[in-house]
């Protein structure tokens, strides 16, 4: 197809590719409403990664076949172009808030291999030559608890800038012997939607294994140097405008944050300090807890009546009450967690005729555990309340 193309306006091409966007999303809605629904009694207490982290991911770039218009000058008009797949390679910084938000900034690059184009003609042309994606995101996301402390489903959008370069492109039209040969660089604001899944890597505290899947579009079009060597023809030269740019990666990689605790020795005695003084219990009396919950069980009741009882029987100068957490929250969390337990703890004692000026209350967070772990772990003995008398 020869002749004059008329001008395309931006908006004209926006929109059909934020439809074709739509369209691939709505494929995984349903995977993201189950991940939703498992995960709903924990979303805002999902933490598997706190703080300042890094990530490096690399793996298979599926580019999209691309619709181009050339300017009048080279006389092709419009074409497609199908691509073989490419690498793909991302890396960021982020940090995350360790209520299951995580901002990250990340560095791409993303690469498609040309197999043919078809301009108009019934035989599509060999082509050769590469399209490289490369440029920054500032993605937004949230990591799904769905109880498990091996396995972290996560979803994420993000926006920035992208650059693309054709690298040797080369188109041979059969028969003719017309040869379209294209080069250049090309910018614009791009978005992506990210699906990934997160695996922690047991007794190594902050490395987590992932795995993840991105559809990148850019706003086009994007225009690149064109020229055309026709047999028995003066070469013509001009633009060549790409009017879609869309990108599906599938990536494996790893993370690694810097705020993570290393878990405390197993065969190393707990130490007393000034933060979490060792007890010279006379008598105690252990209350648990269910996980993120201050809420007294029957059981709990029992217990802390057995303890206001046994201080008439014994000589009790005073009661310590100290309020615990396990690792599966953040460390200022878990200390207000820990004092609210061990404050209603007090309150029971108190109605069962126990004098509140003989209790001393403390929370200790997630320090001084029964059972070490590693952060993240909700271990059941470590939710609880010591009642000392002394």
């Amino acid at each position: 197809m020869r002749g004059g193309v008329a001008r395309l306006g931006r908006m004209g091409t926006v929109l059909p590719l934020v439809s074709r966007i739509l369209a691939r999303w709505t494929l995984a809605a349903p995977v993201l409403t189950i991940l939703a629904l498992m995960s709903a009694p924990a979303l805002v207490r999902a933490q598997p990664v706190q703080g300042v982290y890094v990530s490096l991911g690399a793996g298979y770039n599926f580019l999209d076949d691309e619709g181009a218009r050339s300017a009048p000058g080279i006389g092709l008009g419009g074409s497609n172009l199908t691509f073989n797949g490419g690498a793909a390679m991302v890396g960021s910084i982020g940090y995350a808030f360790g209520n299951g938000f995580r901002l990250e900034l990340e560095g791409d690059d993303l690469f498609g291999n040309a197999l043919h184009a078809r301009t108009g003609t019934p035989a599509a042309s060999a082509a050769s030559g590469n399209q490289s994606t490369a440029g920054t995101m500032l993605n937004a996301l949230f990591d799904f608890d769905i109880g498990s402390r091996y396995v972290f489903p996560y979803v994420g959008v993000g926006g920035g800038y992208q650059w693309s370069t054709w690298n040797g492109m080369r188109t041979v039209t059969p028969g003719t012997g017309e040869t379209l040969s294209l080069g250049g660089t090309a910018g614009g604001v791009a978005f992506q939607g990210i699906v990934g899944i997160s695996f922690p890597v047991p007794h190594t505290p902050g490395l987590s294994v992932t795995a993840e899947y991105r559809y990148m579009g850019m706003l086009g079009p994007e225009g690149f140097h064109a020229t055309v060597d026709r047999p028995g023809a003066a070469t013509a030269a001009g633009n060549f405008a790409i009017m879609e740019n869309l990108n599906q990666s599938v990536l494996l990689g790893i993370r690694y944050a810097f705020s993570v605790p290393p878990p405390p020795a197993a065969s190393a005695p707990a130490t007393p300090s000034a933060a979490v003084p060792a007890p010279v219990p006379v008598r105690t009396y252990l209350v648990f807890f269910d996980w993120d919950s201050a809420d007294l069980t029957d059981r709990a009741r029992q217990v802390i009546a057995e303890a206001a009882q046994g201080s008439t029987r014994v000589r009790t100068t005073r009661i310590e009450v100290s309020g615990y957490a396990d690792r599966s929250g953040t460390a200022q969390y878990n200390r207000k967690l820990s004092l609210r337990r061990a404050e209603a703890v007090t309150a029971e004692l108190v109605r069962d005729g126990v004098a509140r000026e003989q209790i001393g209350v403390s929370g200790y967070g997630d320090g001084n555990p029964l059972v070490p772990t590693p952060a993240g772990v909700r271990e059941p003995q470590n939710r609880r309340v010591e009642i000392v008398l002394k």
